[in-house]
């Protein structure tokens, strides 16, 4: 079974052709650089981007897999949650690919390839709690097993990959931020500054990083001299904040789960900001000490990409044979609303 998937929730253009055998044929991520002089992405420019390249990256696509458009037996895309703009782009173009080759379309949760891109390259064993980290959504899930998701928390305001972002703004770096951070907060003291840890003495699972983004602002404002040594400080005291609520959250997430007698021996990490080596080594060594074991997707699977979208459309299709051209994208969609 062939899937020709697509992403343009945000600011990745990206297609991929990959088989239920696990075997990626072709796999274009396009990603955009007209956002990085205004800090963050202009969803405007962000659509229109995607309208430009995606035609010439799924015929690329498909001269990379050596595969005819008429071999292919199902059409996927991303229709939300993300910018309604991309979502249009994307699912449209793919919608009309299924229709021409009179061929199945099946409609994917952005949110659910992520969480579902840990199974493509570890044994799981459900279940398991996934930790979601991007630049638009932070939740907690209970992974029960394909289809069946428990949302035991999630951010109040800016989502943490966000907060990377905004930050590196603040520090007149480039976006976007999460790299640009890491780097330079291996040069920086951790304990430069201290940070806000919202909710920390609630002890619950949701998230908070507003404040943390705000605290740095009023530091910012009042440094005359902001050098190298300055923006390495910040970077890593804000990097080793935002590790140790991440840390927290774990704790008290096991801690729940115990107490209701739910046992989990994985624990998976996806989206962007997983892809930072310091906040990995920080849940590791936290995780093994609870005898749990962190799982995480291929790196390629872990910013917005079109694999993780095929790989999810195969998972469920394999389970529930459907094809709905007539969903309609939605930029708040949840794990919730039915596909």
């Amino acid at each position: 079974m062939l899937v020709f998937a697509v992403e343009t929730s945000c600011d990745e253009t990206s297609v991929c052709i990959i088989g239920n055998n696990k075997k990626i044929y072709s796999h274009i991520t396009y990603s955009q650089e007209e956002h990085k002089k205004f800090g963050g992405v202009v969803p405007e420019l962000a659509s229109r981007a995607h309208l430009q390249i995606i035609q010439k990256i799924s015929k690329n696509a498909l001269i990379e897999a050596d595969i005819d458009i008429d071999d292919i037996d199902i059409f996927c895309s991303t229709c939300g949650p993300g910018l309604i703009g991309g979502l249009l782009v994307g699912s449209t173009f793919a919608k009309s690919l299924a229709i021409g080759s009179n061929k199945p379309f099946v409609p994917i949760n952005h949110l659910e390839g992520h969480l579902l891109s840990t199974t493509f390259n570890n044994k799981v064993e459900f279940p398991y709690i996934s930790f979601l980290l991007t630049g638009g959504h932070t939740q907690i899930y209970l992974i029960k097993s394909v289809n069946n998701y428990i949302l035991l928390g999630e951010t109040l305001d800016d989502a943490v990959g966000e907060a990377f972002d905004k930050v590196a703004k603040l520090l007149k770096m480039s976006y976007p931020g999460g790299p640009e951070i890491e780097n330079k907060a291996k040069l920086g003291n951790k304990s430069a500054f201290k940070l806000p840890h919202p909710l920390h003495k609630n002890k619950n699972l949701n998230f908070s990083f507003s404040g943390i983004k705000t605290a740095i602002n009023l530091i910012v404002c009042k440094q005359k001299n902001i050098d190298e040594k300055f923006i390495s400080d910040i970077a890593a005291s804000f990097q080793e904040t935002i590790s140790k609520i991440i840390e927290s959250k774990i704790l008290f997430t096991l801690d729940y789960l115990k107490k209701r007698k739910i046992n989990i021996s994985q624990i998976s990490l996806v989206g962007g900001v997983a892809a930072n080596q310091f906040i990995y080594e920080k849940a590791k060594k936290i995780s093994h000490d609870h005898k749990c074991s962190i799982i995480m997707p291929p790196k390629y699977m872990l910013s917005d990409n079109s694999a993780m979208i095929g790989w999810a459309c195969i998972q469920k299709y394999l389970i529930n044979e459907f094809s709905n051209l007539y969903f309609k994208a939605n930029p708040r969609l949840t794990i919730k609303d039915n596909l």
